[in-house]
């Protein structure tokens, strides 16, 4: 196996793993958050994001080993921006704590978070995925999943966002 599979393998079992482990939180979060009240916005579009994400490991997976897709002159680049996606996104998780979630599950009468990155913006847990769908298979040359996903994370979040906003409006109102 040369230096580049090799290395691709571990990044995509990385952020597999990674999936997994947000996964576990997100449903103790999630039972945590419904017991105290908590209620669930947007489920009919919670699947679309599923099917984004899957594809977004299943097309980076397949252009790599089966197109040979291979890192290009920026790889390093798109690296840097892929390890700052990641950071932004556990600076969303800790700032939210035990609310983050990968649902969009409301506890009425809370306030939102304004604090971490959610001080300069409304969604930066957002913006770090948007970013890592697309950074993570330019880091292995692999830019039609970069643009097929995005285009589809794009659709995703655009109904997603509308639905989170309104309803944390509506649980500020209590």
């Amino acid at each position: 196996m040369s230096a580049v599979p090799r290395t691709f393998a571990v990044f995509l079992a990385f952020i597999v793993a990674q999936r997994i482990i947000e996964l576990a939180i997100s449903a103790r979060n999630r039972r945590r958050s419904i017991a105290r009240g908590g209620r669930e916005y947007g489920a009919d579009h919670f699947p679309w994001l599923v099917v984004v994400h899957a594809l977004f490991i299943m097309g980076l997976a397949a252009e790599v080993t089966l197109l040979g897709a291979r890192p290009g002159p920026l790889w390093l680049l798109w690296l840097a921006l892929w390890a700052a996606a990641q950071v932004l996104r556990f600076a969303a998780m800790r700032a939210l704590g035990d609310r983050w979630n990968v649902r969009i599950i409301v506890i009425p009468g809370t306030v939102r978070v304004h604090s971490g990155p959610y001080r300069f913006m409304n969604h930066p847990n957002y913006v770090a995925v948007v970013a890592e769908l697309a950074t993570a298979p330019l880091v292995f040359g692999a830019w039609r999943t970069a643009l097929v996903v995005s285009a589809l994370n794009a659709l995703a979040l655009r109904v997603r966002i509308r639905v989170e906003s309104a309803a944390l409006r509506a649980a500020e109102r209590g």
